[in-house]
C-alpha cells in the first residue's frame, strides 16, 4: 500500500506539473527544492482522489507512508500532499500525543514556514485541546527548544482556537520566546495575540500593556485590529 500510493503520489503530480509555473512558485517560496508547479487546488483534488482509492487502515502504516513521501520528496508538492495525508479523515483516530513526534520530526526537518504553520495549527494544535494535561508540558518545552520552528510551532499552535484557548499556555510560551530576535518568531507571536484578540481583546490589550519589551512588530500585529 505505501509503495502504491507513493507512486500515484508521483505519477499524478507528475501529470500536473506546470514547468512554467514551477520556478516562480520556488522563487516565491525561497526553497532549495524544486516545484512541480501545482498550485494547491489541483493537489488538494488530486489528494482527495488517491487517498480515497488508497485507504490505509493502520497507523503504522500511515506514519511509514507520511515519512516516506517526506524524506524521500524531490518536488516540495510532495511534501505537501504529505501533510494533506497526516490531516485526512482515514487518520482521524490517529490525531493523538502518539502522533505528536511525527509532527515534530516534520517540523525540524521541514524548517519553513509552509509546512510549520500548517503542522502546528492544524494537527498539533487539535491535538493540545483534546489531550491538554499530555500536550501543554510539551509546548511549553518547545518554546524553550534550541529549534526555531518548534518554537513558533509552540507560540502560534492556538491560532484558530478561539474559546478553547488556554491563555496561560499562551502568555508563557510567549514570554519564552519574547527576546528573540528572529523575524519568524516575532511575526509569530504577533499572529497568535492579533488571532486570540479576536475572542479577548481586553486580554491581548492587557498583556500588551504589561510587556513592553514586546518587539516593535509584534506589538504592531497584535494590535492590528483593536
Amino acid at each position: 500500500m505505501t509503495h502504491e500510493l507513493i507512486r500515484a503520489v508521483r505519477n499524478g503530480l507528475a501529470d500536473l506539473a506546470d514547468p512554467a509555473k514551477a520556478p516562480e512558485m520556488q522563487r516565491y517560496m525561497k526553497s532549495d527544492m524544486p516545484f512541480r508547479g501545482v498550485p494547491k487546488p489541483a493537489r488538494a483534488q488530486l489528494a482527495r482522489r488517491l487517498f480515497a482509492e488508497h485507504v490505509i487502515t493502520d497507523r503504522a502504516t500511515w506514519q511509514d507512508t507520511v515519512r516516506r513521501l517526506w524524506h524521500e520528496a524531490t518536488y516540495r508538492e510532495e511534501r505537501y500532499l504529505a501533510i494533506e495525508l497526516t490531516g485526512h479523515r482515514m487518520a482521524r483516530a490517529w490525531q493523538d500525543p502518539d502522533t505528536v513526534p511525527l509532527y515534530q520530526e516534520l517540523i525540524v526537518t521541514g524548517a519553513w514556514w509552509d509546512f510549520v504553520d500548517e503542522l502546528a495549527i492544524r494537527r498539533v494544535g487539535p491535538i493540545l485541546r483534546n489531550y491538554r494535561d499530555e500536550l501543554t508540558p510539551l509546548m511549553r518545552s518547545w518554546a524553550r527548544h534550541d529549534d526555531l520552528w518548534l518554537r513558533r510551532a509552540a507560540v502560534i499552535c492556538q491560532v484558530t482556537a478561539k474559546d478553547q484557548t488556554d491563555p496561560d499556555l499562551l502568555a508563557d510560551v510567549i514570554a519564552a520566546t519574547l527576546h528573540d530576535k528572529d523575524f519568524f518568531l516575532r511575526k509569530g507571536i504577533g499572529w497568535a495575540l492579533r488571532d486570540y484578540a479576536k475572542t479577548e481583546p481586553g486580554w491581548v490589550r492587557a498583556f500588551v500593556d504589561a510587556h513592553p519589551d514586546l518587539s516593535p512588530l509584534s506589538r504592531r500585529e497584535a494590535l492590528k485590529h483593536l
